[in-house]
């Protein structure tokens, strides 16, 4: 089988591999389309902490079952699946609390062991989940993505009377968008970033107001407007002293960023305000929930989509994502 595989950090090969059989508890997925996530180019570059290599990458990815392994009913074979990347122990504290995502033995698929950007991919039958027909090949892939927003906004409970900004206009500012938009009916949604052909993005996907930060600091922009609701999808350490001053009294902050650069705050600029701080960290189990809203047409991924690329041209794909930001957001692979 072809598989992309980051020997070491900065080297990406096309190679061909053995094929996997599934082990006990686990299904073959035959990969249908994967799509590229930043965290899959900081792997190749060697920017991911949590990466082992050799590591054949990709986490957002959907297809078949075509086998499966001891104890698995073998009726799931040609169930067309999307796949949750979180796999857990789920019986350590943090899973015992519903947070399977940050597991005391967490492991992530594309990261800590074998992904998606491959002909086939064995992982747990529980993180392979059914999905209804209405939900097309070419988009399943998106599912996962659509979780993190899921997760943070779980965390911060927005409400239709909520003023909410998001930071960046990346694909986690865009699914975060969409969700706040068309599952939470948030009426305004105001984005920032520094790129206007993002910002294009932003007002296609939902957005109600966009400010380009690039010369003119946002606080100058908002003319007193304070958020109620803040997701920083930019992740740069300097958002979340400037979050905190432009919120609301009694706003939620959410953070998403892996920065391991310090964040220069006060407890006076949270605690004067009684902020509201959550971070999240992938997604804990809400595969059915975007999977659901999916069906429903609450969200539509179709929007972040900007090219679809063959497997074997994964390095010009992976580069395109990496580097054109103006003209890229969801780059999607197709197998075969």
């Amino acid at each position: 089988m072809k598989s992309v595989v980051i020997e070491r950090p900065g080297e990406l090969q096309l190679a061909q591999r053995a094929d996997l059989q599934p082990a006990h508890g686990e299904v073959r997925v035959k990969v249908k389309f994967a799509s590229i996530c930043g965290s899959d180019v900081h792997i190749w570059h060697g920017h991911n902490p949590f990466a082992k290599y050799p590591r054949v990458i990709g986490h957002e990815f959907f297809g078949v079952i075509d086998a499966v392994g001891d104890a698995v009913d073998s009726h799931r074979i040609g169930e067309r699946v999307a796949v949750d990347p979180v796999v857990s122990c789920g019986h350590c504290y943090p899973c015992s609390v519903g947070k399977p995502n940050v597991c005391s033995t967490l492991q992530v698929i594309g990261v800590h062991r074998d992904g998606g950007f491959s002909d086939y991919a064995v992982v747990p039958a529980a993180n392979a989940y059914l999905l209804p027909d209405n939900i097309p090949d070419r988009l399943a892939s998106l599912v996962e993505p659509f979780t993190i927003a899921a997760n943070i906004t779980a965390y911060l409970q927005p409400q239709p009377q909520d003023t909410a900004l998001i930071y960046g206009a990346g694909p986690m500012g865009l699914t975060a968008i969409q969700v706040l938009k068309g599952v939470y009916g948030v009426k305004r949604v105001l984005v920032v970033d520094r790129l206007p052909e993002r910002l294009q993005l932003a007002m296609e996907n939902g957005a109600d107001r966009t400010f380009n930060n690039a010369d003119i600091p946002l606080a100058a922009q908002l003319e007193g407007v304070q958020p109620t609701l803040i997701i920083d999808a930019a992740c740069h350490p300097s958002i979340m002293a400037e979050a905190a001053a432009l919120a609301s009294p009694a706003a939620r902050i959410g953070l998403l960023g892996f920065s391991g650069e310090p964040s220069t705050i006060t407890q006076q600029s949270l605690t004067s305000k009684e902020l509201s701080l959550f971070t999240s960290r992938l997604n804990s189990k809400r595969f059915p929930q975007v999977i659901g809203w999916m069906e429903q047409g609450l969200i539509q991924p179709e929007k972040l989509v900007t090219h679809y690329f063959p497997l074997h041209d994964i390095e010009q794909a992976m580069t395109l994502f990496e580097k054109d930001p103006r003209t890229c957001c969801k780059v999607i692979l197709q197998m075969s």
